[in-house]
């Protein structure tokens, strides 16, 4: 039980609460008990008080029958009687003990007999004197005598009952005592387990609970060195053994946190840093030709922010280990030979891995980090970096490099195709310029060389000169064909396709042939999303321009409308309409080649073209066709599947 008090504390709160009811229960208790056995000692002390006076009235009474022999001595004898019912009224008797052998029940015993044995047989002599009296046989002095006689007896019998009152009144003023005395122990109990709770409170809980509010105040201001002080096995001492060991806990969790901060910190800077390099590098590499100079801002952002010394990029042809000093950030030393000794560049290239290679310097050692600039096709050189002595690069610094590295390398790459996109863009347009000359001027050319034949063997014959003359009006025309024809290669070759390529081009036209004839041209160009080549915007260019020309010289016209669009089925249509006569039956080609030279495009392009009636006049022209970069797509999907 002591072990059990000594680790709760509720326990030895409750238990103190406990006494203190308990004491104050015990307090009112006795209270009421005795006050339960003081009722009625007030009534019995009257009750026993009135003895005295109810003897005196007897005495009195006798006392009267000398002067006044008229008194019947009934008044004795009822006075008697009334003594007799004090003497055994239960306001007396229920006051007496228990105990028979109580001094209180002992004189109470004692009254009655003394009542019985003397006061009342001198009653019932007094009682015949009395009579005697009357009747004169005896004297006033024998009355007299008797008299004297009873009182003597009645002195010594109030005398027992005074004793008997201050018996009863001692005996009810020890029950007071007894609870006087009860009252101030209890009070002295409850005072002494009140101030021993209070040191228990002080000691105990209110110790503790300062120490723990103090501990926990400063823990909320981030210090976890502070320990309670009060560690039992209580349960204030249970929380503060518990307390300690969650500061210690969070002492060495905010110890790592402020560690793995200090790390995420230094992270955080790297990558900030790694990425200012990786932003740089790319703006200096795709904002402009890749010169020394870029090379060299390029070389200088590397030390700042990398971190290492001076560097070198080396660039070689394909396939081969002999390389170019390009650009370096080192300062050239008078007395020591340089960094690099061409074309001895074998041990920079290695196996195409990063690695560092030691460079004797005179007395130093030069560490250099060899990083090849390479992308998936091919090696194009180094990117050397010299290591400040006494520094050893980390994992992400020579990350850091080999990224930039392939940034270089791609960089190159890119330039490099974009070298060759520009050369077949220039072989592919001058392909396009010989096939236009071929489809149009040559055949032009083709018809005159013919039509001056005709001349030549119609000028041999006698009479030839009528049919030479008609011949020379064909080949004044077909002369004039040909250079309109060179008129419009010649305006074709002049529209740029660069900006929106095909849509300006198109405008262009538009305004062209609405300036030179009187018909209201209305363009509605739908390929917003389709990529076509140089290749097909030029047929598209050149179909359009012939239909529109036909339009114009033989449809007379008021309104023609060209529209382009993509179908559902991925191709690409074409539509040029007129509101004009429309094509007769069968058209005379003689010496037009432009319906010819429309076909052949249509064929080029892998499409097909349909010229058609258009209701209620006029004709429809329609090219429909599936661009190369959907057929590309196609075939790269199948592929994949």
């Amino acid at each position: 039980m002591k072990r059990l008090l000594h680790k709760s504390l509720l326990l030895r709160l409750g238990l103190a609460l406990s006494t203190i009811t308990t004491l104050a229960f015990i307090g009112m208790l006795s209270s009421v008990y005795i006050a339960e056995m003081g009722k009625g000692d007030a009534s019995a002390i009257n009750q026993a008080g009135s003895l005295r006076m109810q003897s005196y009235r007897i005495a009195a009474t006798l006392l009267h029958y000398q002067n006044a022999s008229g008194q019947s001595f009934d008044d004795v004898q009822q006075a008697a009687a009334e003594f007799v019912e004090r003497l055994s009224s239960n306001r007396l008797t229920d006051a007496l003990p228990g105990d028979h052998s109580h001094p209180i029940s002992d004189t109470y015993e004692l009254i009655k007999h003394r009542w019985r044995a003397q006061i009342l047989p001198l009653l019932d002599e007094g009682r015949a004197v009395v009579a005697a009296h009357r009747s004169g046989r005896i004297t006033a002095h024998t009355l007299s005598d008797f008299q004297t006689r009873y009182l003597s007896r009645v002195t010594d019998f109030v005398d027992e009952i005074d004793r008997f009152v201050n018996l009863l009144e001692s005996a009810a003023e020890a029950k007071i005592e007894r609870l006087r005395i009860i009252q101030v122990i209890s009070l002295f109990l409850t005072l002494a387990v009140v101030f021993i709770t209070l040191h228990l409170m002080h000691t105990d809980v209110l110790i503790p609970l300062r120490d723990l509010l103090t501990c926990a105040e400063k823990a909320r201001h981030g210090d976890f060195s502070a320990r309670v002080a009060h560690t039992r096995d209580d349960e204030l001492g249970r929380l503060g053994h518990a307390f300690n060991v969650m500061s210690e806990d969070l002492s060495r969790k905010y110890a790592d946190l402020e560690a793995r901060v200090r790390e995420k910190t230094t992270n955080l800077k790297q990558s900030n840093r790694s990425l200012e390099l990786l932003y740089k590098a790319t703006v200096l590499l795709n904002s402009g030709p890749l010169t020394e100079s870029t090379y060299r801002l390029l070389l200088a952002d590397i030390s700042n922010l990398a971190g290492t010394g001076p560097g070198t990029i080396c660039l070689a042809k394909h396939n081969d280990t002999r390389a170019i000093k390009l650009a370096s950030t080192r300062d050239p030393e008078p007395g020591r030979p340089d960094l690099c000794l061409p074309p001895n560049c074998q041990e920079c290239f290695e196996n195409g891995e990063t690695h560092v290679i030691e460079i004797a310097r005179g007395d130093d050692m030069l560490r250099v980090l060899s990083v090849p600039i390479r992308d998936q096709a091919q090696t194009h050189g180094v990117l050397l970096v010299e290591i400040p002595p006494g520094v050893e690069l980390e994992d992400w610094q020579r990350r850091l490099l080999d990224t930039v590295a392939k940034n270089i390398a791609n960089a190159i790459a890119i330039a490099q195709r974009n070298t060759e996109a520009r050369r077949l863009a220039l072989l592919e347009e001058r392909g396009v310029i010989a096939r236009e000359l071929h489809d149009s001027l040559a055949q032009s050319l083709s018809y005159l060389k013919i039509q001056v034949s005709r001349i030549a063997a119609a000028l041999q014959q006698p009479e030839g000169v009528p049919a030479a003359t008609a011949v020379i009006d064909e080949l004044r025309e077909g002369l004039n064909s040909a250079y309109r024809q060179l008129r419009e290669l010649l305006t074709t070759f002049r529209l740029r396709m660069d900006g929106h390529g095909l849509s300006e081009a198109l405008e262009a036209t538009v305004r062209e042939f609405s300036v030179r004839n009187d018909i209201r041209i209305d363009l509605r160009d739908r390929l917003y999303s389709e990529q076509l080549t140089p290749n097909e915007e030029i047929h598209i260019l050149q179909l359009v321009r012939e239909a529109i020309a036909n339009v114009a010289k033989h449809a007379q016209a008021r309104e023609c409308q060209v529209v382009l669009e993509s179908l559902e089925d991925g191709r690409v249509a074409v539509t040029i309409e007129d509101d004009g006569v429309g094509m007769p039956p069968e058209p005379k080609r003689m010496q037009h080649y432009g319906l010819a030279i429309m076909e052949e495009r249509a064929q080029i392009l892998g499409g097909k073209m349909i010229i058609s009636h258009r209701e209620p006049t006029g004709t429809r022209v329609r090219l429909t066709f599936v661009p190369t970069s959907r057929t590309n797509t196609e075939n790269k999907v199948g592929l994949h599947q």
